[in-house]
């Protein structure tokens, strides 16, 4: 595994691989001291394009608690300012000594064309409108954790703006994968135009998908796309399509609430409902840490450099008992 572009190659066996390597370094992050020397001597470049809170702190994070060395690039700060162009950009970062480069782009394929212009890999932190890996894995760990490591015959309604979400589209990808049935909801205007092939069911009608669902999961609405007459207003859309105060109290008690961030209060989520013991959204956040770490391992754990016990685990399966105790430094005590 070179890098980690988008999760249409990802078979269920590979995302089970990264979601249990996850589970190991879900331990890492509750010590004390939450690091290991896993990818000691290794270097972990985030090039955002797009402002990020939850995704680009996620990151660093992860490699730090790693005990990877990070370089942080600013497009505001930077010669992208004076005309410098992506792949000069790239290169750059690259010959400072980064061994992954974690991308955010604005534009759908950027991090697929700078994965072919560098050797470090390259993993795709959201581009455009195609797609959010790690948040679509991080949402299925999430899930995991509530519901049992099998997610099959799991009912997960998205409801927001899918057509320009792509959040929505990883999820939907890695969620059906692994056996879960998934329902879109929202506006005609919000959603995708060709959805031949895709393996969702699409309603318009929040209320009657609400009672057969077991997760809800929403999506921001794009306060940038108003102007665009998407739809007439934002207390429109809440009546229609947001998870209001009234709605959550008809839900089952057992129906969880997910949110990517950042989230619009009072528009798609009340914030009781985003407050309540149902909502999933913090842990959501906390979770993307150790699934990134999980990604970052198996990127550049293979190789010499990352330390022994992290060369064990990538060099077999990354979620064999042995070797992941003994990347997160567990041993056999455990």
């Amino acid at each position: 595994m070179k890098h980690l572009l988008g999760v249409e190659d990802l078979t269920r066996a590979d995302i089970e691989e990264l979601l249990d390597l996850a589970d190991s370094f879900l331990e890492v992050t509750q010590r004390d001291i939450a690091k290991v020397p896993a990818l000691r001597g290794r270097t972990v470049a985030t090039m955002f394009f797009e402002d990020s809170t939850r995704t680009k702190l996620s990151f660093e994070t992860a490699a730090k608690r790693l005990s990877a060395d990070t370089l942080s690039f600013s497009v505001s700060t930077s010669s992208v300012k004076k005309g410098e162009s992506l792949k000069d950009t790239a290169q750059t970062v690259e010959a400072m000594g980064a061994d992954a480069i974690v991308v955010r782009h604005s534009s759908s394929g950027a991090p697929h064309r700078v994965a072919g212009w560098v050797n470090a890999s390259v993993v795709n932190a959201g581009d455009g409108w195609h797609g959010h890996p790690t948040q679509a894995l991080l949402d299925a760990f999430t899930l995991r954790r509530h519901r049992g490591p099998s997610l099959d015959g799991l009912r997960v309604l998205i409801a927001g703006d899918v057509k320009h979400s792509r959040v929505a589209r990883s999820d939907v990808h890695v969620l059906t994968t692994l056996g879960a049935q998934v329902t879109v909801c929202g506006p005609p205007t919000l959603l995708p135009g060709a959805t031949e092939g895709w393996p969702v069911t699409i309603t318009h009608d929040l209320d009657d998908a609400l009672c057969d669902t077991d997760v809800v999961y929403l999506l921001r609405i794009q306060r940038e796309r108003q102007d665009a007459a998407l739809f007439p207003t934002l207390r429109e859309y809440t009546a229609r399509w947001g998870l209001t105060d009234e709605r959550a109290a008809r839900l089952k008690p057992d129906v969880l609430v997910m949110h990517p961030g950042p989230m619009n209060r009072g528009v798609e989520i009340s914030s009781a409902v985003a407050d309540s013991p149902r909502s999933l959204i913090l842990e959501q956040v906390s979770n993307g840490v150790a699934v990134r770490m999980g990604v970052l391992f198996k990127l550049l754990a293979g190789d010499a450099g990352a330390g022994g016990g992290s060369r064990a685990a990538g060099a077999g399966t990354a979620t064999g008992a042995a070797g992941t105790r003994d990347v997160t430094g567990q041993g056999a005590s455990r």
